[in-house]
């Protein structure tokens, strides 16, 4: 028997849960409220060591067009966003785990097509070798930005706060989506 779609109990169990898990902020967003765009993925070609060095990374990740596909064949979306201080040992490996501990539990709550997207390149590996299958598979997932997904505009449309890290000691806002249903 398949799962109904999802009510606002549901949902209101999995902020809760995000927001008891080191989750600073989490909120239900429609997936047109998503903004993917070219440009986003350029920034990680032209401006990030990582390119094409991680199997997370473009241009191994979905394109802006198969994202915006992927966003499209759902309707219940939640962006989760930590703000982080520079000495913060959670760091950026913990939120994503958070947001892929999350996605598992909504898909053993019978939600089958739940999925995610984290924040940054891939931590999961110390290398990553873009020519073999990941190790890593279960838990590997691509950042929004990764995907073609612009962070900036999606968190302030959403009324989320988002500002660029102007210093290290300004710390950072990092961003994850949780697809439901």
């Amino acid at each position: 028997m398949s799962k109904p779609n999802m009510d606002e109990k549901i949902l209101a169990k999995y902020i809760t849960w995000a927001l008891n898990h080191d989750i600073d902020d989490a909120k239900k967003i429609d997936p047109s409220s998503v903004i993917t765009a070219p440009w986003v993925r350029m920034k990680c070609q032209y401006g990030c060591t990582g390119f094409g060095q991680r199997l997370c990374c473009p241009p191994f990740s979905p394109t802006f067009e198969e994202t915006r596909k992927i966003l499209d064949s759902y309707s219940i979306l939640l962006l989760l966003h930590s703000h982080r201080i520079p000495g913060d040992k959670k760091g950026m490996k913990k939120f994503n785990a958070t947001i892929v501990d999350l996605e598992f539990q909504a898909f053993l709550d019978g939600y089958y097509k739940a999925w995610s997207m984290g924040c940054g390149p891939c931590q999961l590996c110390e290398k990553c070798d873009p020519k073999e299958a990941c190790v890593n598979g279960k838990r590997a997932r691509p950042s929004m930005e990764a995907c073609g997904i612009d962070v900036y505009q999606t968190a302030r449309d959403s009324e989320m706060p988002i500002q660029v890290a102007r210093t290290r000691e300004s710390g950072w806002d990092m961003y994850g989506l949780v697809m439901l249903t």
